[in-house]
């Protein structure tokens, strides 16, 4: 499989400022992938460079195959870029607006334009600035997905909305994702959980982690032992174990690699005998906290 976007050691400074570092990046075709991190990792920046509204300090990105620098006109007929912030022309209604985008995209498709609509429940006599937050993302959204992109790009598309608009937003990329890769940035991370299949974690511009979702659920665990009397916490503990805390005879950490019988054989071989191990299941939320608060990707 081919990837939809791929970037090489690309970074990005302002002003002696870093705001990517030496990120490298693979989107597999086919995936929806969310890049998530705190406000100011370098989400928003990575996302303008690939879409070439801005140019990196160094390195180099892809974007289905063509230089980012390169990505103009004719390659925005197979991109659909939605910005949290993007501009929409206040004074065209909704039908209006649909109508003038046509002409530029030969694929448009007017079935799907109106199976949007509906879906969105757009009204088209409306003017755009007569919108709510949420009916103008959707106006957006409609926009970029009526003429069938191979790649869909949207920089924190759920920032501001109601969780019905959310619902809504999530269910029209859902239906257009088997026709398109989807690379999406988000700090909404309930809703990433049930969206993605990978995702990648972006910290103060370097990228600490990036796989599927799948494998990142599966190994990450939280995990409580109880000791025998007596029994102590040694200074030296496995490299993968995180948050490490311990109270009376009970002790508690996040494993980073968990695999459960490596796991109760390195619990076995730190403490000795046990009273009992018992294992918890994360959500995104918590291992991203996690993450975050130890200040160490452990890919």
């Amino acid at each position: 499989m081919s990837d939809a976007i791929h970037t090489e050691d690309l970074t990005k400074t302002f002003r002696g400022v870093h705001a990517l570092r030496g990120l490298t990046l693979n989107v597999p075709e086919g995936a929806i992938y969310a890049l998530v991190g705190p406000n100011g990792a370098g989400k928003t920046t990575a996302i303008k460079v690939l879409m070439n509204i801005m140019i990196a300090t160094s390195g180099r990105a892809e974007v289905l195959g063509r230089d980012s620098t390169k990505i103009a006109a004719e390659a925005f007929c197979s991109i659909g870029y939605v910005s949290e912030n993007q501009k929409l022309p206040n004074w065209m209604t909704v039908d209006a607006f649909l109508g003038y985008l046509r002409a530029f995209y030969p694929a448009w498709d007017r079935e799907l334009e109106e199976a949007l609509v509906k879906q969105f429940q757009l009204p088209r006599d409306r003017k755009l600035g007569k919108l709510s937050r949420g009916m103008r993302m959707k106006a957006a959204l409609a926009s970029a997905l009526a003429y069938r992109p191979k790649l869909i790009v949207l920089d924190e598309p759920f920032g501001g909305l109601d969780p019905l608009v959310r619902d809504e937003v999530i269910e029209g990329l859902v239906e257009r994702a088997p026709e398109a890769t989807v690379f999406l940035s988000s700090h909404d991370l309930a809703e990433i959980e049930n969206l993605a299949s990978h995702v990648g974690y972006l910290e103060d511009g370097s990228l600490r982690i990036s796989e599927e979702m799948v494998s990142l659920s599966e190994r990450f665990r939280e995990v409580e032992v109880t000791l025998n009397d007596g029994a102590s916490v040694p200074g030296a503990l496995p490299g993968s174990w995180m948050q490490v805390r311990n109270s009376a005879s009970v002790v508690r950490f996040v494993d980073s690699r968990f695999e459960q019988e490596r796991t109760e054989a390195e619990v076995r071989k730190v403490f000795g005998e046990v009273r009992n191990v018992a294992v918890t299941p994360m959500s995104l939320r918590s291992i991203f906290l996690t993450m975050a608060k130890t200040g160490r990707g452990m890919a």
